[in-house]
């Protein structure tokens, strides 16, 4: 899940969404070169001030006053000397990724998972908690908070050290303001304000963000999206979403929905009307449970003497069937990836986007990808190029990573 070097690590994108800047007054322009300073250092520790001073273009005493505050901050530590180019060797600085903590949260259907990180995004541990009979808001915030709390205690972090919470929610969100609007797949989970109860459970600040666009940062930030500015992450897994970047910024759509490609019309299907608190058409087809029942129904299409295939399999297992060669699972395999890769088509003809990552439980399985791939080659347009997640199921939890050290930035840091 961690970077694979220290610029990635703390070379957070504009996160869309953020209010535009007039003026900077004194004050507030402090605060920006602090906040440049221990960004700076953060990505190049350990150096020296003179190393800063280069970076940032400040001038060398606000630099050292910036840096003599983040030491009294217990920010930055002095390592020792550096290598003399000449005249007395410099001080070396080096940031203290152990000031602080995050926690990455992904809400599930079925399960919560939680993970503390360093100020650096390094992983320090995780934790799955199953959901047990409802999954109301006020259980799924105990759970999480049960996980923060254990993984505190696990590895001897201090509940003081915890500097925000960035959670997933598996619906439409309204990140800007902090509110889940829907989440079909949990129970009682219309308009509720899941940032403010974060903040008064965990005391700290917390951020929330839709399911699938934590995978789409966890993709550009550390995965196989790292660098593309146009592409598309779609999970698969009990439901389906997509999260849409756009010149290398997170879109979310003037009602947030942006990506509930769910909710896509799939021919053949009955006509009903779209509504927020129930699962859409393309999900209702090809999310975990429509793949289920395909196979389910599929059985008297089987006319066969060989000994009957279990009618209860998950999705994964079905694909599984197909990869060993039987042609009833084969067939639902190839009725899924014609109709996935349909919906990417229609995606790509809109967005015209460089590349689709598929990732989630479903999305990742070989078999759906690489039937889906085919399938999209034979198109001479609106055919991005399609790879599966690196990130894996933990593209959600490096994305909330990615978002928990954005918001120690924002509010926490000084």
């Amino acid at each position: 899940m961690k970077p694979s070097n220290k610029e990635s690590a703390v070379n957070l994108l504009l996160y869309e969404g953020e209010a535009e800047k007039g003026p900077a007054r004194p004050g507030q322009l402090r605060q920006v070169n602090t906040r440049e300073i221990l960004r700076l250092l953060r990505l190049h520790s350990p150096c020296s001030c003179a190393d800063i001073v280069r970076q940032s273009g400040l001038s060398a005493p606000t630099v050292s006053s910036t840096i003599n505050y983040l030491r009294r901050k217990h920010l930055v530590e002095r390592i020792g000397r550096g290598t003399s180019s000449g005249g007395r060797p410099p001080t070396l600085l080096r940031f203290n990724d152990t000031f602080g903590y995050v926690a990455g949260v992904d809400i599930g259907g079925t399960a919560v998972r939680v993970v503390l990180a360093d100020l650096h995004g390094k992983i320090v541990g995780k934790w799955v908690g199953p959901i047990y009979g409802k999954s109301t808001p006020k259980r799924v915030v105990a759970l999480v908070m049960r996980g923060i709390h254990q993984l505190e205690r696990h590895h001897g972090v201090p509940a003081k050290k915890l500097m925000a919470v960035a959670a997933g929610a598996p619906g439409i969100t309204d990140a800007r303001a902090g509110i889940v609007f829907s989440a079909p797949n949990l129970t009682n989970w219309k308009d509720v304000p899941l940032r403010q109860i974060l903040e008064d459970s965990a005391g700290v600040p917390a951020a929330i963000e839709n399911d699938v666009n934590l995978g789409a940062l966890g993709e550009s930030w550390s995965g196989t999206a790292r660098g593309v500015r146009n592409f598309v992450f779609i999970a698969i897994g009990t439901g389906i979403g997509a999260g849409i970047f756009v010149n290398g910024r997170l879109y979310h759509g003037s009602d947030w929905a942006a990506g509930e490609i769910g909710y896509l019309r799939v021919p053949g299907t009955k006509e009903t009307r779209l509504a927020i608190h129930r699962p859409g058409p393309l999900e209702s087809v090809i999310g975990g449970g429509g793949i289920e029942r395909m196979w389910r129904m599929s059985r008297n299409g089987n006319r066969t003497r060989r000994p009957a295939k279990p009618q209860h399999l998950k999705a994964t297992e079905i694909f599984d069937l197909a990869q060993s060669g039987d042609p009833r699972a084969r067939r639902v395999l190839m009725q899924s990836a014609r109709i996935l890769a349909d919906a990417i088509a229609d995606v790509g003809v809109i967005l015209n986007t460089s590349q689709v990552v598929l990732g989630g439980r479903v999305g990742l399985h070989s078999a759906l990808f690489e039937a889906t791939r085919r399938i999209l080659e034979r198109n001479e347009i609106a055919r991005p190029r399609l790879t599966l997640s690196t990130l894996g199921e933990d593209a959600q939890l490096c994305g909330a990573i990615w978002l928990a050290l954005k918001t120690v930035e924002q509010q926490a840091l000084p």
